[in-house]
């Protein structure tokens, strides 16, 4: 835990560091006044140890602050008065104990935080089964389905989830539900009562990759003074999903092999190996190993993060599965919101059946939920399924028209977006007399 101890006896300062410090799991920093201790109340510390007597500001005053702050920081108030009343109602203001100096003082104070560490791990473990919990349906997003594709990636997971021990590597163009399929495996397997834990390297600068990953110790990193746990250690016993793998620098993929291969890791700033028990799990958008044929990542790594690879189609290639995920996105969020069922007519279901869904079931999924709010009655239209912005070319090309059905359509097209026959004549590479000349069969053919 971190812990601030604020006391202006410098003395009984530096004796409660000294005391808190002999657990080496602990970090701690002593304060001589209210405002230099608020100055860093941003690094929101597990645990403040508070004086009431301060020279420049009252106990309850900080308390309040604290409260207000870093709501989740537990406050033991540490007084020279031993009064039950003063205590009663610090308490009651938000303080998790209250403790008297006197030669009991450390006893008093190490017990205290056995139970606010006890405290902390019952609620990170209620946080993670909130989490999974509240995952667990979405899982089911990415597996439905009956198309062969399906059945054998659906195949792959239980056999994933047979050897929680083997790492697994997943591909898949984005939106075909890479993270939900590894979500999957960690909650069917043995592993599912310890954490889930996730790295998008995409979203992280170079620099504070490797003190994400393998963590850091105090002064070792820019971003704070503290040492801090790395993914790695955060997932001991658990799962790490670590997307975008094709983007782990040459260093950082030294770093992790070291990992595999001697089941340890070294934060940042420390020559202190802590042992871990690991599962990998990673992701990629891209064939890893062209990345390999192309010396952009090492074969040796490549090798221990394959495991057991899994390749998630995209949906185009899942055509038969795409009523169904639809039909099941549209319950789900009608029963989340308290709507009256959709149903998707004959020609919203061509519709859908027909496009190509480059956002894959991500993809899907918005259309039909913007569907049924846009519906606002049972049956859900055509008109009510809306595509992004490239639909309507991705549209027509799924289409199997002759060469004049085609250009009609493009060229309506163009007229709809531009409405001048000059700029669309330009866009198309053509002279405007060919575009006023089909605008006019058209109207001869009562379709303009």
């Amino acid at each position: 835990m971190k812990i601030f101890v604020v006391e202006d006896d410098r003395f009984y300062n530096a004796i409660l560091v000294k005391a808190l410090e002999k657990e080496a799991t602990h970090t701690v920093k002593g304060f001589l006044s209210g405002a230099a201790f608020l100055q860093q109340l941003r690094e929101q510390p597990e645990v403040v140890t508070l004086d009431l007597g301060l020279p420049d500001m009252a106990g309850h005053e900080l308390l309040a602050r604290i409260r207000k702050e870093s709501p989740h920081t537990e406050v033991v108030v540490i007084s020279g008065q031993d009064d039950l009343k003063l205590a009663v109602h610090l308490l009651r203001e938000g303080a998790y104990d209250y403790i008297a100096k006197d030669e009991n003082v450390e006893e008093r104070l190490r017990h205290c935080l056995q139970h606010i560490a006890r405290k902390l791990a019952l609620q990170e473990r209620l946080n993670l089964l909130q989490d999974e919990l509240s995952q667990r349906y979405k899982v089911k997003e990415v597996l439905v389905g009956e198309s062969s594709a399906m059945k054998r990636v659906r195949g792959l997971i239980d056999k994933a989830v047979r050897v929680p021990r083997l790492n697994v590597s997943i591909t898949g163009a984005p939106g075909t539900g890479k993270e939900l399929v590894a979500r999957s495996i960690h909650a069917a397997s043995v592993r599912s009562d310890r954490p889930f834990v996730r790295l998008r390297l995409a979203a992280l600068p170079q620099a504070l990759a490797e003190a994400e990953l393998f963590g850091y110790e105090e002064g070792s990193s820019g971003t704070s003074k503290w040492g801090q746990p790395g993914k790695l250690e955060e997932a001991d016993g658990g799962t790490l999903y670590l997307e975008d793998v094709e983007l782990l620098s040459a260093d950082l993929q030294v770093k992790l092999l070291h990992v595999l291969q001697e089941g340890s890791v070294r934060r940042r700033g420390s020559d202190l190996e802590r042992r871990v028990n690991v599962r990998i799990i990673s992701a990629s958008a891209t064939d890893l190993s062209e990345a390999v044929k192309a010396r952009r990542f090492r074969d040796d790594l490549y090798f221990l993060l394959l495991g057991l690879p899994i390749h998630l189609p995209a949906l185009q290639e899942r055509q038969k599965d795409v009523l169904l995920l639809a039909g099941y996105f549209l319950q789900c969020f009608c029963s989340d919101n308290g709507m009256e069922d959709r149903v998707l007519s004959d020609a919203a279901k061509h519709k859908l059946v027909r496009y190509p869904f480059p956002g894959n079931v991500r993809e899907l999924k918005a259309v039909t939920e913007l569907a049924a709010v846009l519906s606002g009655q049972r049956e859900i239209g055509e008109e009510h399924l809306v595509f992004n912005g490239t639909a309507p070319v991705s549209d027509l090309l799924t289409e199997e028209l002759t060469l004049k059905e085609y250009t009609e359509k493009i060229v309506r097209h163009y007229l709809k977006k531009y409405g001048n026959v000059l700029v669309v004549a330009e866009k198309l590479g053509v002279g405007k007399s060919t575009v006023y000349n089909m605008i006019q069969q058209w109207s001869r053919e009562g379709g303009a």
